[in-house]
């Protein structure tokens, strides 16, 4: 009894063994898995991979960044479930050649000779004729046109007769071998170019990412990865005259160093453009020196043109700043004071930066382009905030929509203009909280008018929102900042609704002095709503104050306010040039222009959020390469695959095998009978052609 259950239960295991093997090598399964490939590429391919973590928290939120992370969709291709189905694939597809490919070899090789008379009479391609030929020489005969044909043919005597067997496209099964050995090989090449090495050496090793910051020479060994390594990609970053030895992988907790058996001084960088200012060709051009033997040579590294030595291939990927010295011009942008004062910084550091209220703000300098070359018609929002507020807000500034906000708002400006260098950098105040601003140098022309433009955004995420400030009469913004103070300083703005009341209401009107004083204190009104509160401030802190009027009389009251307002706007402008010891300004259409955008500013200026204003004087730059250097082990093994996918896929397309047999026997008036049967892997219009042809000239041979 217990043998029996003993053979039982041996029985029951090979079956499942057996079962589990049908399963994994089936087709059903290896498609699967193929979708399943599919579903993570196309991931993936829309979600960018291996960006900093900080990036994917900002994109998607705390809760879905969590979910996304715990699934390892910020890096798919080396996340431990994809790692697992390419394992599969590789044992499937494997599996699947190991039990079909002798088969199939010995297929090949098989002449099929032990068919039955029987049988070819079933065939639905087959044909029956006689000849007054012998045996033996009908036999040679037809053999002879059968290998004219191009096919291979064998002759063996069988139940009295002459069996004739033949087969042509018998490789058509190499094309099968060929495509399944080819992805084995092109997955096995891929896994020998993934970062399993890396990882390996971070499971079993003591090795991990570095998180912090500092000098890359100061980088304690467990963060760095040796020259042995035997496949990595990561990027080099090299200013002109810099050197470099090591690549940095980032990670998502950091970064890992990788040593380099040379290194590479970028001698110099050239970037070449098209009329438009775009690039065309940027190569470095960069010196090698072989850490074990001193050997040096120089290079010319082109996009698409790398340069490989001892087995690394160094890329042309982008370019950047090396460190560009900048000299800038600060404006006060806080209360009624209008002063500048000079500031100087390098990209990639930091400059303190202390406001006249005596709060600490530290400058970042995070990027200088010596040439912009923009379409203005998507060059960023407004910088004030969107309102929502469906009231008399949005008719009053419905009429302002064409001179506030981005760099340019009609849609059919589609020209590309190189608007000249910019500076971009982070300004961050004692707390950590930065916001990030973008200024370009020159005034740019948008809609018509000059203006300076200065970007404001608070998270990478959001474009910049864009401040338009008004270009003087030298091209400058000494007058825009002149007006702003101006708005914020009580005795201008008392002195302003003066001389407007003056200029308003003359002398020889009666009661003119009563109606003086009432305009006056009404312009003192309006100048001081629009200089705000310290909450709001500019045309949002109008709008509020309207609102208070009854509905029916709010349009009548608006249009008399910015009656007054525009008028009081100009004198005070007038007053502030006075007390600066200045002429007044020639009242034209040129200077009201240059005044109502500088007035539409100051009111968008509530939303810039920074105390100062940093213009760029003069640039000294310096260019910098960024290189990625790859080691690709697999790369070779990926190409053998994809010739062998190329040719198993031919094979199997293309050449396609026929079998072909001829039963030949002698009956008793001494001729000689044929049974023909031929048969095919695809029945196609070409396969009916053939055996016709064929079957016309064996039967004409007769």
């Amino acid at each position: 009894m217990s043998v029996t259950t003993s053979g039982l239960q041996l029985k029951t295991e090979r079956r499942w063994l057996s079962d589990a093997v049908e399963l994994i090598s089936s087709m059903r399964f290896a498609i699967s898995l193929l979708t399943l490939i599919s579903i993570a590429s196309v991931i993936g391919t829309v979600l960018k991979q291996n960006e900093p973590m900080p990036n994917y928290v900002n994109q998607f939120g705390p809760f879905w960044f969590e979910v996304f992370g715990k699934l390892g969709l910020y890096a798919v291709y080396s996340a431990w479930w994809f790692l697992l189905i390419m394992a599969f694939l590789v044992m499937s597809t494997s599996l699947c050649i190991i039990r079909n490919a002798p088969k199939m070899l010995k297929d090949m090789r098989s002449w099929r000779e032990n068919v039955r008379e029987q049988s070819l009479r079933n065939f639905h391609h087959k044909a029956e004729w006689s000849s007054a030929l012998p045996l033996t020489g009908f036999t040679q005969q037809l053999a002879q046109r059968i290998v004219h044909g191009g096919y291979k043919v064998k002759v063996v005597d069988k139940d009295g007769g002459v069996l004739i067997a033949a087969k042509q496209g018998a490789a058509n099964k190499w094309g099968y071998i060929f495509a399944h050995s080819a992805i084995v090989i092109i997955c096995v090449g891929g896994l020998l170019d993934s970062d399993l090495p890396i990882r390996f050496q971070q499971w079993f090793g003591d090795k991990t990412p570095f998180g912090g910051s500092g000098i890359i020479a100061e980088i304690p060994a467990q963060h760095r990865l040796g020259v042995g390594n035997p496949t990595f990609r990561g990027n080099t970053f090299i200013p002109e005259g810099g050197t470099a030895n090591t690549a940095i992988l980032p990670q998502q907790s950091g970064i890992l160093v990788q040593e380099l058996p040379f290194s590479i001084q970028l001698k110099k960088f050239v970037i070449e453009h098209y009329s438009t200012g775009m690039p065309k060709l940027f190569a470095s051009e960069v010196i090698v020196r072989d850490l074990e033997t001193g050997k040096t040579f120089e290079s010319t590294i082109k996009v698409n043109e790398p340069l490989i030595y001892k087995g690394i291939a160094v890329y042309q990927s982008s370019f950047d700043d090396g460190g560009s010295r900048l000299k800038l011009s600060g404006y006060t942008m806080i209360g009624g004071q209008n002063q500048s004062f000079s500031l100087s910084g390098e990209v990639g550091s930091s400059t303190p930066l202390t406001s006249d209220k005596g709060s600490e703000y530290s400058i970042e300098w995070t990027g200088f382009r010596p040439f912009n070359v923009e379409n203005m018609a998507q060059s960023g929002q407004d910088v004030r905030a969107v309102n929502t507020n469906k009231s008399f807000n949005e008719k009053l500034t419905a009429g302002l929509d064409k001179q506030l906000g981005s760099a340019a708002k009609d849609p059919n400006n589609k020209d590309l203009k190189n608007v000249g260098p910019s500076v971009q950098y982070k300004l961050r105040d004692k707390n950590g909280q930065a916001r990030e601003y973008h200024n370009y140098m020159q005034p740019v022309e948008v809609d018509g008018n000059y203006v300076f433009l200065t970007g404001m955004r608070e998270t990478p995420a959001e474009p910049f929102r864009y401040l338009r400030i008004p270009a003087d009469d030298n091209d400058t913004v000494e007058e825009w900042m002149r007006v702003r103070a101006a708005v914020f300083n009580p005795e201008l703005r008392l002195e302003a609704a003066k001389r407007y009341a003056q200029q308003a209401m003359p002398a020889s009107r009666e009661n003119a002095e009563a109606l003086r004083e009432q305009l006056q204190r009404s312009a003192s009104r309006g100048l001081e709503i629009f200089a705000g509160d310290g909450k709001e401030s500019g045309y949002l802190a109008v709008s509020r104050f309207l609102e208070r009027v009854p509905s029916e009389d709010q349009e009548k009251a608006a249009e008399i306010f910015m009656k007054i307002l525009n008028g009081s706007m100009w004198e005070l402008w007038q007053a502030a040039r006075v007390k600066d010891g200045l002429k007044e300004v020639t009242p034209d259409e040129k200077h009201a222009r240059f005044l109502q955008l500088a007035t539409n500013a100051i009111s968008d200026a509530s939303f810039y959020g920074a105390p100062v204003y940093l213009q760029m004087r003069e640039f000294d730059e310096v260019k910098a390469s960024v290189l990625q250097v790859t080691r690709s082990p697999g790369k070779k093994v990926v190409y053998l695959g994809c010739l062998l996918l190329t040719l198993g896929v031919f094979s199997m397309f293309y050449i396609r095998e026929r079998r072909l047999w001829v039963w030949l026997k002698p009956d008793a008036q001494g001729r000689t009978n044929a049974l023909m049967a031929m048969s095919s892997q695809r029945k196609t219009l070409d396969f009916e052609k053939e055996f016709e042809a064929l079957k016309a000239q064996l039967v004409k041979s007769a």
